[in-house]
């Protein structure tokens, strides 16, 4: 409906050695970028594509999908050839997919070391990616840690993830490759924590790619993510994330650029600035503020809308909004940047908030 762009905050980042996942350039002081993962078949190149698509309305930057199989492999063709996304070749077990993967038109690939096998193999996926010029990312994960790492009991969990990732690391540079994205995940929010910080600390220059795993259904994956992935970026900490959560990957997109707005880092789509109401408020305010949250949804602007219940919350406590209403019996006035607009009749209220949204942010 309307222009997307972002605002750029001002939170202090670490800054990591820039890689490009295609177009996207993830570290070296780049915009925190968002990631999700495909829930289609692979081998079902159009439905991957039409949800790449929905991911791509919803402002997710890079997309991610499982190649299981080497079943899988010509639908990834297929896919990377047009997607609007940059795509990331997910493999477990099997470097002979990713070796593929990389050949077929991957712009990165995420392996876990810990899974596929002997250095042998782990080596072939650097070549196959050194090769085709494109990233890895070394994906670390409590369920699958470097052996030497994961049974000792000397060690907390986030101690081993560390341990694993940093080892990895040693080692594809040693290989003389350097264009590494590194996560290392966790289902909790403290290992999260401790393990990011710590990785920070020891490898300051690579980008991170940051996330609670495992993280639960929509609100409470949100709750997590929210939690984990947002005290890390207020800190500094990461370059990309994704926010994994057992729900459409639309939901993961959309969630990461909420987050991404409440710490005024960067902004796609409108904030809403709604009051919890109160006995002074004389509307129904929760329909209407549930009725001017779903028309938002359309509106590709990165501005503040204030929806207010009474005196108290209104153009006072909202003057910072770009625009919004503040409400009183049988009636609304209408704000921009505090100052009033007009007064309009309750039953318009909410069609006259957008005829100014479309007036002024079109």
């Amino acid at each position: 409906m309307f222009e997307s762009s972002d605002a750029q905050a001002a939170v202090p980042r670490n800054l990591t050695r820039p890689v490009r996942v295609g177009s996207v350039q993830v570290g070296g002081g780049a915009p925190v970028s968002v990631q999700s993962m495909c829930t289609t078949k692979t081998d079902d190149p159009a439905s991957t594509l039409k949800q790449i698509g929905r991911l791509a309305d919803a402002g997710c930057e890079i997309v991610r999908v499982a190649i299981p199989t080497a079943a899988a492999l010509d639908g990834f063709q297929e896919v990377c050839a047009s997607s609007p996304l940059p795509v990331v070749a997910d493999i477990h077990f099997d470097h002979r997919l990713a070796v593929e993967a990389a050949r077929r038109g991957a712009a990165g690939m995420r392996i876990n070391p810990g899974n596929i096998g002997d250095w042998d193999r782990v080596d072939a996926c650097i070549d196959a990616a050194g090769e085709a010029g494109i990233p890895i990312r070394i994906g670390v994960n409590a369920g699958s840690l470097d052996a030497q790492f994961a049974e000792r009991q000397d060690l907390t969990l986030p101690q081993k993830l560390v341990a694993s990732a940093s080892s990895f690391v040693a080692h594809f540079r040693d290989r003389g490759f350097e264009d590494i994205v590194l996560s290392a995940k966790a289902h909790d929010v403290p290992t999260t924590l401790a393990t990011y910080r710590a990785l920070s600390r020891e490898l300051p220059e690579v980008p991170l790619h940051v996330g609670v795993t495992e993280a639960g259904t929509l609100r409470q994956g949100t709750v997590k993510n929210a939690c984990g992935v947002g005290i890390l970026l207020e800190q500094g900490i990461g370059d990309t994330m994704r926010l994994s959560l057992t729900a459409d990957p639309v939901e993961e997109a959309k969630v990461a650029w909420d987050l991404l707005s409440a710490l005024g880092m960067r902004r796609l789509t409108p904030e809403l600035v709604s009051c919890p109401t109160c006995g002074r408020c004389q509307v129904d305010m929760i329909p209407i503020a549930e009725e001017v949250a779903r028309r938002l949804q359309e509106v590709r602007a990165p501005i503040s809308v204030a929806v207010m219940g009474c005196a108290v919350n209104g153009p006072g406590e909202a003057r910072d909004a770009d625009i919004g209403m503040a409400s009183g019996r049988g009636q609304a006035m209408l704000f921009a940047k505090g100052e009033p607009i007009r007064k309009v009749p309750e039953d318009r209220m909410v069609d006259e908030l957008f005829d100014e949204i479309r007036a002024r942010f079109s």
